[in-house]
């Protein structure tokens, strides 16, 4: 088992708001706007440097979709930046008819997603924002796994020519993904292996590399693949490895419904069927507490991934 080490915790909002900094001083089409979260979304850097790009639009997140749709028309390459529920459910009619159906280049940047938003609780923990975003047509779906990736996200996102949900976190996570490229749809190997394929996204990328070396302590080689992108699916990675593991872990910090396991099980079942387990959120809100509490208490730790690859190995014919 390959060996992840980091020497530091950083959120990955933060990996978007040095993203955008960034594109600020290389890209003068891009803009931000802000649903009066501009602290949360670590946008400061954006807003003090480029005040003149920088919309702050009040708690009016229906208003802002529409606004930024409407500045693509001019050129502009907007970023939104909310919480991911108020990204999603409580604009999903604006998404949907004023930027997926004409494909206009607006790009959603959703934070404080999954249940490790934490102690706010389950009204802004969204848990099905992968699953809506994935079925709008003409849209690019992206959940990082750390503040490196989040960065290089960020700036890939607005060299893309179309719709981006790019969905990140709260919470203080190793940064273990190197610096440089991000390539949309391209799925990252982070450990070969023969017995069992993990597939994780998001803040469960972690969560798979501790329980690869767990499983490597027992003998067991696991093949782990950072699925950054939902939409487009990287359907030639899974393939590969589940034809040469003949199981398959998906791990993610969703509802099982229309997240990232759905997507891989859809592609196995078009060309390759194999035992598959799901490390996800089971039909169920989320609920106030620390974000370690909330990932034991429903099942998204490294633990939940070595039990369901074991499970998963066990139903091999």
């Amino acid at each position: 088992m390959k060996k992840y080490t980091y020497t530091e915790k950083k959120d990955t909002r933060s990996g978007f708001g040095a993203g955008l900094h960034e594109l600020g001083k290389t890209n003068e089409d891009v803009v931000a706007l802000c649903a009066d979260l501009t602290g949360s979304l670590k946008m400061d850097a954006f807003k003090n440097d480029f005040p003149e790009r920088f919309f702050q639009m009040g708690i009016a997140e229906a208003n802002m979709i529409n606004v930024a749709a409407g500045m693509t028309v001019g050129g502009k390459i907007p970023f939104t930046g909310t919480f991911a529920n108020f990204s999603t459910s409580r604009v999903y009619d604006q998404i949907r008819q004023s930027i997926a159906y004409s494909g206009k280049n607006v790009k959603i940047a959703a934070s404080h997603s999954g249940l490790t938003l934490g102690e706010d609780g389950a009204t802004h923990q969204v848990l099905e924002d992968i699953g809506m975003m994935k079925m709008l047509p003409n849209m690019t779906v992206i959940n990082t796994c750390d503040y490196n990736q989040t960065k290089a996200a960020t700036i890939a996102a607005a060299k893309h020519d179309g719709p981006v949900y790019l969905r990140f976190g709260r919470p203080s996570i190793p940064v273990f993904m190197p610096e440089g490229d991000f390539e949309i749809g391209k799925a990252v190997m982070l450990n070969e292996g023969t017995d069992v394929t993990i597939i994780a996204t998001g803040h469960l990328v972690w969560e798979a590399i501790q329980a690869g070396e767990k499983l490597a302590e027992e003998g067991i080689s696991a093949e782990i693949i950072n699925i950054h992108t939902i939409k487009p699916l990287d359907e030639e990675a899974i393939l590969k490895s589940v034809g040469k593991t003949g199981c398959v872990v998906t791990a993610e910090e969703h509802q099982i419904a229309g997240g990232l396991g759905e997507s891989v099980s859809a592609c196995l079942t078009r060309n390759l069927l194999a035992p598959q387990e799901f490390v996800a959120v089971n039909d169920t809100f989320g609920e106030s507490g620390t974000p370690a509490q909330l990932m034991e208490k429903y099942g998204l730790t490294a633990s939940d991934v070595v039990a369901a690859a074991k499970k998963a190995i066990a139903r091999k014919g």
